[in-house]
């Protein structure tokens, strides 16, 4: 992935602009409304195999699944506050439950158009980005991502938008690592960061990544499958 808009203006209302052609399950406080049923869709997915057959079906935007409730929880109950980017948005479900139960200014993020422009009619404000590459030092309080984490052999890898949905690399971290070496530049001094991780792409590694970037960790929450387990950490210096 590439770095595909600037950061511009001279004040934090915005932070992104989008280039001009364009890039789980609830609990407690977060909506169970119409989401719910939007969940309970792609609920055929609950196994790393059905994330898999994702690819290459006919969509062009990661859905709500587990790991988006899951995510949207921990930022619920944490609770996050004041101006807040998503990376990696998606649908913007995530971002729209996070702004709808909490006080925080959400925005989205993603590198694919169709999410953003997806994002942005659930009422996010949302642009393309890569990552946190054209946000400016020092304008976010939180940054929530659920990244694309399932280990990925090259040889496999289809070229589509679900495959950047979804596909980790090899080990399962090829966008964590660089999310992880650059966030902490866009945080205020007390910023935090909600950081989805898969046990399918090494949890300890994830950590050690964190801590090697000068950042405290914490679990916020977790919960286990039969075939991973899910766990929000936030991320704090």
């Amino acid at each position: 992935m590439s770095d595909e808009s600037e950061a511009t203006g001279e004040t934090s209302e915005t932070d992104v602009t989008e280039e001009t052609s364009e890039r789980g399950r609830t609990k407690n406080e977060v909506n169970e409304t119409n989401e719910t049923n939007e969940m309970n869709e792609t609920n055929d997915t609950s196994s790393a195999d059905g994330l898999a057959e994702r690819r290459g079906m006919n969509i062009e935007v990661y859905q709500p699944a587990e790991d988006s409730g899951l995510l949207a929880q921990a930022a619920v109950e944490y609770p996050v506050s004041g101006t807040v980017l998503e990376v990696g948005t998606g649908s913007g479900w995530v971002a729209q439950q996070v702004s709808e139960n909490t006080d925080a200014r959400v925005l989205g993020s993603d590198i694919n158009p169709h999410a953003a422009r997806q994002a942005r009619e659930r009422g996010v404000e949302a642009a393309r980005a890569n990552l946190t590459a054209p946000f400016r030092d020092g304008v976010l309080d939180a940054v929530l991502f659920n990244p694309p984490y399932l280990p990925t052999d090259p040889d496999n890898e289809w070229d589509d938008w679900m495959e950047h949905a979804l596909s980790g690399g090899e080990s399962g971290r090829e966008l964590i690592d660089p999310f992880l070496d650059d966030v902490g530049r866009v945080l205020t001094p007390d910023g935090v960061v909600l950081l989805l991780v898969s046990s399918l792409t090494g949890y300890e590694a994830v950590v050690e990544r964190a801590e090697s970037n000068g950042f405290g960790v914490e679990t916020v929450v977790q919960e286990s499958y039969p075939f991973e387990t899910l766990t929000v950490i936030a991320l704090t210096k």
